[in-house]
């Protein structure tokens, strides 16, 4: 990963069809754009791939989640359920709807735990939100069927795992609606962008009006202006430029797993050469993105000497346990409490009490599992040079 690498011809073709228009917004300009539509034809492509009836696409990954969420009925008062490992974007889209974060430990998936879910549930919690991280899937079956006899809607937040799937079935679309994130760094990428699935009708269109202002897209003669409008809304609209991207970026998404999926395998083999390693567990190695692979060490000290060797000959992995954008205790705005706004929101109400306070220690299994996990980014081409590189370093960390 990620989809830069493989940037080619149909990229510059799908964006020249757009700049030929000089039509950059999704919108309007029925005349001048000649019938070309690229957000709108990427929506239709990408609900298609995933075997989804609806697609709404967004600014990004992000977007996706705070899009979701509004159109979930999420708000002050709420309280929305997700994993301690995650990207901070996951829990910053809820606390911008006004609700407050929940965490869950997470098992040797590196995803949700759903016993501990069961144990968070409680009669504010609106939403569930399971992250696919890492490329590879949750238990998202248990945890769908926790959510469902209790009467709470699942939004799978699948940023990091687009293509993936469990049992054929494709991530983001087991809950009632699923996120994306198409960044920089993602395997497919538009730069930056998201997507929102779902077979709920009334969950589309309430998604396609809020991320527009609260436009309802209804066909009337005064154009763009003069929809009706049923409730607020916020402008999360993908240009067409992204668009254009990700109808390329969408057709070699299949071969940009399968790439990375050789390449993950061929890692895999030399790092069990590393004595006591074990492996992320993965419920589905099929449906695997194959976007990262996860490896434990037997505890945090060999890890930290492993990685000090593996760093030390020019193949350092990432060290989760220490990493201060995706795992819980080393979130140290959320732990203290640090915002802009001068009330002290989202932490503190308009009365200056506070609403919610963070204990780094709340989740120490996930912290165990964390202090002993190695994670490399696998790459969609990994050239011989740098394979061998990376291997004669794993060599010599098994002699740690």
């Amino acid at each position: 990963m990620p989809g830069f690498e493989v940037f080619g011809e149909e990229e510059k073709k799908e964006i020249m069809d757009v700049l030929d228009t000089g039509v950059l917004f999704r919108y309007e300009f029925a005349d001048q754009r000649k019938g070309i539509y690229k957000v709108r034809t990427f929506e239709e492509n990408f609900a298609k791939y995933c075997g989804a009836k609806y697609a709404q696409a967004v600014t990004s990954g992000t977007a996706a989640l705070k899009v979701a969420l509004a159109a979930l009925g999420v708000g002050p008062g709420d309280e929305v359920i997700t994993q301690g490992f995650t990207f901070v974007a996951t829990w910053e889209a809820i606390f911008d709807a006004g609700a407050v974060p929940v965490f869950t430990e997470v098992d040797e998936t590196l995803n949700m735990d759903p016993a501990d879910l069961e144990k968070k549930i409680t009669d504010k919690t609106k939403v569930i939100i399971p992250v696919h991280m890492l490329g590879a899937m949750a238990r998202i079956k248990e945890i769908k069927a926790i959510a469902d006899k209790h009467g709470i809607p699942v939004l799978e937040d699948t940023a990091q795992a687009a293509g993936g799937t469990l049992e054929g079935k494709h991530l983001g679309t087991f809950g009632a609606c699923g996120t994306f994130s198409f960044d920089s760094v993602k395997t497919m990428t538009t730069g930056e962008g998201g997507m929102i699935i779902t077979d709920d009708e009334k969950l589309q269109r309430d998604m396609s009006e809020y991320h527009d202002h609260g436009h309802d897209h209804a066909v009337n003669p005064g154009g763009r202006g003069g929809e009706g409008r049923s409730f607020i809304g916020f402008n999360y609209r993908m240009m067409e430029l992204q668009g254009a991207m990700g109808i390329a970026q969408l057709k070699k998404l299949n071969g940009m797993i399968t790439g990375q999926k050789k390449n993950k395998a061929a890692l895999k083999e030399a790092i069990a050469k590393i004595p006591g390693v074990s492996f992320r567990t993965i419920l589905d190695d099929k449906g695997d993105t194959a976007t990262f692979i996860g490896f434990f060490l037997e505890d945090a000290a060999k890890a930290q000497k492993v990685n000090e060797v593996l760093a030390a000959n020019g193949a350092g992995a990432i060290p989760f346990g220490s990493n201060t954008w995706h795992f819980y205790p080393k979130w140290e705005h959320l732990i203290a409490g640090s915002t802009l706004a001068k009330s002290g929101w989202p932490f503190q109400d308009q009365g200056s009490k506070r609403r919610v306070i963070y204990d780094k220690d709340a989740l120490p299994a996930s912290a165990a599992l964390m202090d002993r996990l190695l994670v490399y980014q696998v790459p969609v081409k990994l050239s011989y040079e740098r394979f061998v590189e990376m291997s004669a370093a794993l060599q010599k960390a098994a002699a740690v």
